[in-house]
């Protein structure tokens, strides 16, 4: 008799399993869709995340360039005839440089010597030890370009700014410092250029009296509005390419 009590209790005690409504299941089943959603949402940011780092890591290396610099790959080469100083300490250091973050404009303060006379004198000041100096170019009388010392190494042309800068003497035919037209063409073209091959604007293109407020380049230093003209006159090149 208890046997039959206990059996009959245990049954009773079973837990009855609920059945659920067509509405109760819709609600179940809404409910998993929006869990699913926030899961399926949750592991695309996380992909979309990771692939932004990524492209952001790889940026640099597809550009070739410094964040912030632009790119003008399509100027053209003007013509450079290379006539390298030979290493020394007085005007061809062989010193490297480093970033290069600017182009500096000079003039020989020499009225009427020309390119030639102006590498000239820069190679032999290994002999004559009077002075150091140098430039990375010289843009003659005639428009000829000759370069010194190459450009990823140090010059002595502009005092703070010889370790990230470029620079370029120009030859002019008198005391007022203005160049030829043909002197102007070339050092407009040889200017874009190199901010080309820097990723430079023409607001990275200085006078050597912005380094050191010496009266150099004459002209442009006491015609603003040349220098303004030149500026100008780069960045056109350097849009057109």
């Amino acid at each position: 008799m208890s046997k039959q009590k206990t059996r009959k209790k245990s049954i009773k005690e079973k837990p009855v399993m609920k059945k659920l409504s067509k509405e109760e299941k819709l609600k179940r089943r809404r409910r998993q869709v929006r869990i699913e959603r926030i899961i399926l949402g949750t592991v695309l940011l996380i992909v979309l995340l990771g692939l932004g780092i990524g492209l952001k890591s790889l940026l640099p290396g597809i550009i070739g360039r410094d964040s912030g610099k632009k790119d003008y790959a399509n100027v053209p080469m003007p013509e450079i005839d290379e006539q390298l100083l030979t290493i020394n300490e007085y005007s061809r250091p062989g010193l490297a440089v480093g970033t290069i973050n600017g182009v500096v404009i000079h003039y020989t303060a020499n009225p009427g010597s020309t390119a030639q006379n102006n590498r000239d004198y820069f190679e032999n000041l290994k002999d004559s030890h009077l002075t150091k100096v140098s430039s990375n170019f010289i843009v003659g009388l005639e428009g000829e370009i000759i370069q010194c010392v190459p450009v990823n190494e140090m010059a002595y042309a502009s005092n703070s700014r010889n370790s990230d800068t470029v620079s370029i003497e120009c030859c002019h035919p008198d005391v007022t410092g203005k160049f030829t037209d043909a002197t102007y063409q070339s050092l407009v073209q040889l200017t874009a250029w190199l901010c080309s091959q820097f990723g430079l604007s023409e607001e990275s293109v200085i006078r050597h009296y912005d380094v050191t407020e010496k009266i150099c380049p004459k002209y442009f230093v006491e015609h603003e509005d040349a220098w303004m003209t030149f500026k100008e006159d780069v960045g056109a090149v350097l849009r057109r390419g």
